[in-house]
């Protein structure tokens, strides 16, 4: 595992996203009620940005064409897509979101 310094705990207040940048990764970091999830920062639909889109409850919606996805799991919820988006380990420490991606 090699989890790095991804972002502060109060820069992703709850029912929000912060997109963030890791080696290659292109990361969506999203706050549900208080808990993080890390999902890769693009749509399998048309590689959209899903750090654009909306975060409902625990799904995450393309700004482009409204696929959705769970951020806990990847598992796509509503089409068009129909391939999951890679998910990312997450601890937290203090005030510090640690993402695992080795």
């Amino acid at each position: 595992m090699a989890f790095v310094v991804a972002a502060k705990l109060d820069e992703v207040p709850p029912g929000r996203v912060k997109t963030v940048e890791i080696g290659d990764e292109d990361i969506a970091l999203c706050n549900v009620q208080g808990e993080i999830y890390a999902i890769a920062n693009v749509c399998t639909h048309d590689g959209g940005p899903l750090g654009e889109g909306y975060l409902l409850g625990d799904e995450i919606e393309c700004p482009r064409h409204g696929a959705r996805f769970d951020v806990r799991t990847g598992e796509v919820k509503v089409l068009p897509a129909i391939m999951p988006v890679p998910t990312f380990q997450v601890k937290v420490d203090g005030n510090t979101i640690l993402v695992d991606v080795g």
